[in-house]
C-alpha cells in the first residue's frame, strides 16, 4: 500500500501563486509514476500533471502548461506542483494519485492509477 497526503490549497486571488504538496508513504518502490489531478463542482476528475517516479519524465494538460510545474524530492518521498499564474479556473480540489503500473503508459487516465490522496482545496478568486 501506498499512503499519499496532500497540503498547501487555499485561497489565493488571481494572477498568484500556490504550491502544493504531495508526501508519499508506504510501498513506494512499486511507484512508478506520480500525477495530479483536479476536479470542480460539478465536473469530472481532470488530469493536470505527472512525473516519472524514477527520472525526471514530466507531461502537463494543455490548461496548465507554461504555468504550472510538478517536481518531486526523493529524499523526502515528495511531489510538488508549483502553480502560478493562477486563473479562477483553476479552481477545484487537487488530488495526487500514485501508479503502481508499469509498460508504456501516458499516466494520464485515472485508470493508471491505483493510490490516491484526499485531496486539497485550491480556490482562486477573481
Amino acid at each position: 500500500q501506498v499512503q499519499l497526503v496532500e497540503s498547501g490549497g487555499g485561497l489565493v486571488q488571481a494572477g498568484g501563486s500556490l504550491r502544493l504538496s504531495c508526501a508519499t508513504s508506504g510501498r513506494t518502490s512499486v511507484v512508478y509514476a506520480v500525477g495530479w489531478f483536479r476536479q470542480a463542482p460539478g465536473k469530472e476528475r481532470e488530469f493536470v500533471a505527472r512525473i516519472s517516479w524514477s527520472s525526471t519524465r514530466t507531461m502537463y494538460a494543455d490548461s496548465v502548461k507554461g504555468r504550472f510545474t510538478i517536481s518531486r524530492d526523493n529524499a523526502k518521498n515528495t511531489v510538488y506542483l508549483q502553480m502560478n499564474s493562477l486563473k479562477a479556473e483553476d479552481t477545484a480540489v487537487y488530488y495526487c494519485a500514485a501508479s503502481g503500473r508499469a509498460g508504456y503508459r501516458t499516466y494520464i487516465p485515472t485508470t493508471d492509477y491505483d493510490y490516491w490522496g484526499q485531496g486539497t482545496q485550491v480556490t482562486v478568486s477573481s
